[in-house]
């Protein structure tokens, strides 16, 4: 599979880039993407959540009233789950959430991600730049020449450039991330992907 090379002004150079099939090409499975986006979700859980029981709560714990003879329930501690102000029951207590996944399960969703955007033809290739400063003006103006500048965008470099990610970085729905930090979530989360020819072949090569 070859895909024309894109200037940030939106216009062919002319060049173009082979997607490895093994990368780009394959039978996206679902499930794999499944995990690993649901892993992805889990990561970013704190599972700080916590609620007293009643061996934590600040109260007597002498009887609050005779056993028998009232008419009433019996109770024994006014930190009974029952009343007001006691223990919870069965509630939240820390935890984590995280889990292990397999290096070849996550390696076949990105692989997955990548051939479902590609068979959708929903990825651009766009020839190394760079800012000085950073530029979001200028940014946003090569999304627009690209057409993507109304949808969800993840752009990956092929090396980490302050100067790009602090250009993109307060426009809404779009991400800069390197070919390392390659993430089966982001690429489902996005709409369009855009690859900066550089980092072509660095997910190829990791993903291979």
């Amino acid at each position: 599979m070859k895909l024309s090379v894109f200037n940030i002004k939106g216009e062919e150079t002319g060049r173009e880039v082979s997607l490895d099939k093994k990368v780009f090409g394959i039978e996206p499975n679902e499930h794999a993407v499944y995990l690993e986006v649901k892993q992805y979700l889990a990561n970013q859980r704190q599972g700080t959540h916590k609620v007293k029981t009643r061996n934590e709560i600040t109260g007597s714990t002498k009887k609050i009233k005779k056993q028998k003879g009232t008419g009433t329930a019996r109770a024994g501690s006014i930190k009974s789950p029952v009343f007001r102000g006691g223990g919870t029951v069965f509630g939240p207590a820390p935890r984590d959430y995280s889990f292990k996944l397999n290096k070849k399960v996550k390696k076949l969703a990105k692989k997955s991600a990548l051939s479902a955007k590609a068979k959708d033809k929903l990825i651009r290739v766009l020839e190394d730049f760079s800012f000085d400063t950073p530029k979001t003006k200028e940014f946003t103006s090569i999304l627009a020449s690209l057409a993507v500048n109304d949808k969800k965008s993840l752009v990956i470099l092929g090396s980490h450039n302050e100067n790009l990610y602090l250009s993109s970085r307060n426009i809404k729905n779009t991400k800069v991330a390197t070919a390392d930090e390659l993430s089966t979530y982001d690429l489902v989360n996005a709409d369009h992907l855009i690859l900066v020819e550089s980092s072509v072949d660095l997910i190829q090569k990791r993903l291979n």
